[in-house]
């Protein structure tokens, strides 16, 4: 059975960086879009970036300029560069590989996720 896990959360000081992992076995990841996702406390799901398959990327506005994702297709590995972070970037960091075509859902799991804390 696949396994998908998240790591590299951690606490850090306003200003400071973090690189988040996503690392998923199965043999279809280099077919998977991938999602990261965060929940700050008392917050909303957020959908904080993708990269498609053939590595297109895509930002929520809050984290543009300050936050790479980038995907290693040999390593099976999905990262998160957050660079400059901010109180507001604190929260459960969740990695969710997906595929839908034409709107229909093939494939969508999800990670257990990384704790990302931010002090001033």
């Amino acid at each position: 059975q696949a396994q998908l896990a998240e790591s590299g959360g951690g606490s850090v000081q306003a200003g400071e960086s973090l690189t988040l992992t996503c690392t998923y076995s199965g043999i279809v990841f280099p077919s998977l879009d991938f999602n990261w996702y965060r929940q700050g406390p008392g917050n909303e799901r957020e959908l904080v970036a993708v990269i498609t398959s053939d590595g297109t990327v895509n930002y929520a506005d809050s984290v543009k300029g300050r936050f790479t994702i980038s995907r290693d297709n040999a390593e099976n590995t999905v990262f998160l560069q957050m660079d400059s972070l901010k109180l507001e970037d604190a929260g459960v960091y969740h990695c969710n590989p997906h595929k839908a075509v034409r709107g229909i859902t093939y494939f969508n799991e999800w990670g257990q996720g990384t704790v990302v804390t931010v002090s001033s």
